[in-house]
């Protein structure tokens, strides 16, 4: 059986587009066997972290499965959707439960609001459960085409024409996913309807707060917005942290695509382009940071940080239909 392979090679190097999408709409499809939401919280991973990766198109286990314990404890803790198997609990359910209770708590406290202790706690009981039934169960799925994995090394790497094809078509596969695990979270929970659950299921990923990266950003740069420049904390001028490239696209807080802004420019701006000329000035920034700043504070939320990324973010954001390019008046 498929999920307890401990190691799964690319099977073919080379797909077209067209042959993804088959791929794509088999595993979405009610043919391709799924009693968990395991697969989709795994698809939600993949597409989450495209911009994680090394330059060999790799990921750790360690960011795959804090990705897939932060979704699921958002789920079945602050959300209280505890039921994501059918018949009996989800492991994955059952884990998180039991690191609750024995640290103690509350229903309401988010994810990334847990201290790093216990985030890695959890991190790691999850890393085995998807060990034992993930990363083999949607390999068999995608055929093997998708991605390679290996748990020796804890290692999965995307197949490169897969990668491409995410990117190409990031806002539209995570609307799909998004919708066909509220589908199948809502047959296995009565009294949860679709369109509460779309609701939920999007802003899983969504921090409760960027205060950190705030304080980061703030220590090595003026406390100016990135957009019009004008000093913050002044009135109508509050500080707004903003994601340069809308979060509704990306569905991750990195360090890189975070600015500091004025209340004004950041509700104008919104789900907005910036013009090109502040892509060149948030690269700018990003390599002053990473020269500036002591590294063993912003290691981690720099790592695998390259100019590369960021422009085709910003070139992809546009392709997926966020092309209304904004500046500020």
């Amino acid at each position: 059986m498929n999920h307890k392979l401990r190691v799964g090679e690319i099977r073919e190097a080379y797909l077209t587009d067209e042959d993804i999408w088959r791929i794509f709409t088999q595993f979405l499809s009610p043919k391709s066997k799924k009693s968990a939401t395991y697969k989709f919280v795994f698809m939600k991973a993949l597409i989450e972290n495209l911009y994680q990766t090394n330059d060999h198109d790799e990921l750790s286990y360690d960011q795959m499965a804090y990705t897939f314990a932060k979704i699921y404890w958002n789920l079945v803790v602050n959300h209280k959707i505890t039921k994501h198997n059918n018949g009996k609990n989800a492991r994955v359910v059952t884990d998180i439960s039991k690191l609750q209770q024995k640290h103690g708590i509350p229903d309401d406290l988010p994810f990334d609001k847990l201290n790093d202790t216990v985030q890695l706690d959890i991190t790691n009981a999850v890393k085995a459960t998807m060990k034992v039934n993930v990363f083999g169960a949607l390999y068999g799925d995608t055929k093997g085409y998708f991605y390679a994995f290996d748990h020796k090394k804890d290692v999965l790497r995307y197949n490169h024409p897969v990668k491409l094809f995410m990117l190409k078509y990031q806002k539209l596969i995570t609307y799909l996913t998004n919708y066909h695990m509220a589908r199948m979270i809502e047959a296995l929970n009565e009294d949860l309807t679709i369109k509460d659950l779309l609701t939920k299921v999007e802003c899983i990923a969504k921090r409760s707060s960027l205060k950190p990266f705030a304080t980061i950003i703030g220590h090595y740069f003026n406390q100016e917005c990135f957009y019009c420049h004008k000093p913050l904390d002044s009135g109508k001028r509050k500080t707004a942290v903003d994601h340069f490239i809308p979060w509704s696209f990306v569905q991750s807080d990195n360090l890189w695509n975070l600015v500091l802004s004025c209340g004004t420019c950041n509700s104008s701006k919104s789900d907005k382009i910036p013009e090109e000329t502040y892509l060149n000035n948030v690269l700018e920034r990003n390599d002053q940071l990473i020269q500036q700043a002591n590294m063993n504070e912003v290691e981690r939320h720099m790592h695998n940080y390259k100019q590369e990324k960021m422009v085709l973010l910003y070139e992809y954001s546009i392709k997926n239909g966020y092309d209304t390019i904004w500046q500020p008046k």
